[in-house]
């Protein structure tokens, strides 16, 4: 019997319950993001894939950054070595296996989402005023890392 090799991507395509996608938004009821949590928690931690772990570890650093920020601020980011300028986060997420995706505005006001391979990923984090004065700030790390903190 010939064995067939495989890449990541192949064999997890082929797994019935892969590829799975997580994708959560600022303005995301607390129904969606319960249902979030519990997809997420339900996989092993063995069997998470590279885009989890680099859509966890970003939600740390977004959570970290925005410790730091004044009521006038609220997290952005900016792309290294590309033209995308840049995106005031409103949501963030992951398809397996290697896939992250970024929505939010960009420095026009214009709705904008991009979609990257982990391998390209080099993010700038970074201050922005808020669009309004009024509200107050929109804080995406708190919201996305809601599962983190339960263990």
């Amino acid at each position: 019997m010939e064995t067939k090799i495989s890449t990541v991507a192949e064999a997890n395509e082929r797994d019935p319950l892969m590829p799975r996608r997580c994708d959560l938004r600022a303005d995301a009821d607390e129904a969606a993001v319960g249902k979030l949590v519990e997809d997420l928690d339900a996989v092993d931690i063995a069997d998470k894939s590279e885009a989890e772990w680099a859509y966890e570890r970003l939600v740390i650093y977004i959570q970290e950054f925005e410790d730091q920020l004044d009521n006038q601020h609220e997290v952005a980011m900016g792309f290294a070595g590309s033209e995308a300028g840049i995106l005031q986060i409103e949501g963030m997420g992951f398809f397996d296996p290697d896939i992250l995706t970024f929505y939010g505005t960009d420095e026009d006001g214009v709705p904008t989402q991009l979609i990257q391979h982990v391998s390209q990923l080099s993010v700038i984090l970074r201050a922005m005023p808020k669009a309004t004065e009024e509200e107050p700030p929109k804080r995406i790390g708190f919201r996305l890392a809601r599962r983190l903190d339960k263990g």
